[in-house]
C-alpha cells in the first residue's frame, strides 16, 4: 500500500500541472479568436499582441515539463497516474503548436493590411476559427471530466474544419485565377486557412488523448479527415 504522504504529494503535483495547462489552453483560445479578429478588422495593433503573447503559452509548456518531469522523478507513478503524466505532456506540446499557428496567423495579417481586402475571405476565416476554438474548449473540459463521449465528438468535429478548409482553398483558387493580381494576397490567406486546419489536427489530437485517458485506448478507427486539397489541386 503507498504511503498517503506520497499520494497526497503526487496528488498534489499533479493538479498543479493540470492548473498550468488549463491557463495554457484558455491563452491558445484568446489567441486563435484574436488572431483572426486581428484579421477581420484590419488591427495590426491586436495582431502584434497575439504575437507577443505567444512567448506567454512558450513559457507555459516549458514549465509543464519541467514540472511533469520533477514529478516522474520524484513520485515515479506508474500505470494510470503515468499514463495521466505522459498525456498532459503530450496535450502541452499540442497547444503550444496551436499557439504557434496563431502567431504564424498574425504574423500574415501584418501583410494583408497593406493590400485590398479579399470579399468575405476573412469572416469565413474567422468562422473557421471559431470552431476550432470551441473545440479547443470542448477538448479541455473533456480532459478535467475525463469524458471519452465528449472528447469523441470533438474529435469528429475536425471532419467540419476540413471541410471549411477545402471551401476556401477553393475560393482563393478562384480569385487568383479571375486575377493574377489577388495571387499574393490569397496566398497568404491560403496560408491563414492552412495554419487553422493544423490547429484543428491538433486539437483532435488532445481529443485523443483525453480519451486514452479515460479508457486507457487510443481510438481504434482512424481519424476522419477531409482534407482533399492536393488531390482537388492536380485535377482542376
Amino acid at each position: 500500500m503507498k504511503d498517503p504522504h506520497i499520494v497526497k504529494s503526487y496528488d498534489r503535483d499533479l493538479e498543479g500541472i493540470q492548473a498550468l495547462i488549463m491557463k495554457m489552453g484558455g491563452l491558445v483560445e484568446i489567441a486563435i479568436l484574436e488572431a483572426a479578429t486581428s484579421l477581420e478588422a484590419r488591427d495590426e495593433e491586436l495582431a502584434e499582441r497575439v504575437r507577443a503573447g505567444d512567448k506567454a503559452i512558450d513559457a507555459l509548456e516549458e514549465k509543464v515539463n519541467e514540472e511533469a518531469a520533477q514529478l516522474l522523478a520524484l513520485r515515479q507513478p506508474s500505470a494510470g497516474d503515468l499514463r495521466t503524466v505522459l498525456s498532459v505532456m503530450k496535450i502541452s506540446a499540442n497547444l503550444e503548436r496551436c499557439g504557434d499557428y496563431a502567431k504564424n496567423m498574425a504574423k500574415r495579417t501584418g501583410v494583408l493590411v497593406q493590400m485590398a481586402p479579399m470579399e468575405g475571405a476573412a469572416g469565413a476565416i474567422r468562422r473557421m476559427a471559431k470552431a476550432v476554438e470551441l473545440m479547443l474548449k470542448d477538448a479541455l473540459d473533456a480532459y478535467i471530466q475525463r469524458d471519452a463521449e465528449l472528447a469523441e465528438d470533438v474529435r469528429q468535429r475536425d471532419l467540419e474544419v476540413d471541410q471549411m478548409y477545402n471551401a476556401l482553398f477553393r475560393e482563393f483558387l478562384t480569385f487568383m485565377m479571375e486575377d493574377p493580381r489577388n495571387i499574393t494576397a490569397c496566398m497568404h490567406l491560403h496560408f491563414i486557412a492552412k495554419n487553422i486546419e493544423r490547429m484543428g489536427d491538433h486539437v483532435t489530437s488532445i481529443a485523443e488523448q483525453v480519451i486514452y485517458l479515460a479508457t486507457g485506448h487510443m481510438p481504434e478507427d482512424e481519424r476522419p479527415k477531409a482534407d482533399r486539397t492536393s488531390v482537388e489541386a492536380l485535377r482542376s
